[in-house]
């Protein structure tokens, strides 16, 4: 079970509380997109992305739907959205230091679904 701060004291959750904290991140986490942009990002720290470019390199998104999404993972501090003042203005995201906090469920789902992959090709051969 997680462990859960109870007024300065470290306790485990209750069954309950484990299962609002999956909805509290799904909600937050949870699409097709979300977690694929957050990889995105974190993989190309020191790169300028913008718009375009995430909208290309993204396969399958839509504009209306990176929008919408990156607009969510900013109101949930995971992704900073940066005004530049060129002409025209150019908008620049990053992954925030909160937002890095998500790595390692990345990490896991991408090492979890190589394996699965792995595993249904292997499957499908017999």
């Amino acid at each position: 079970m997680a462990k859960i701060n109870d007024n300065g004291t470290l306790r485990e959750a209750n069954c309950s509380e484990e299962l609002m904290a999956m909805r509290d991140s799904l909600d937050v986490l949870g699409g097709k997109w979300k977690l694929m942009i957050l990889r995105f990002l974190t993989n190309r720290t020191h790169q300028v992305i913008n718009f375009k470019k995430m909208q290309r390199e993204i396969d399958g998104i839509s504009a209306k739907m990176l929008s919408k999404e990156l607009k969510e993972l900013e109101t949930n501090l995971l992704v900073s959205r940066t005004e530049q003042q060129t002409k025209p203005i150019t908008v620049v995201y990053a992954i925030t230091e909160y937002g890095k906090s998500v790595l390692p469920v990345t990490e896991t789902l991408v090492n979890w679904g190589l394996s699965h992959r792995e595993k249904i090709i292997e499957a499908i051969n017999k």
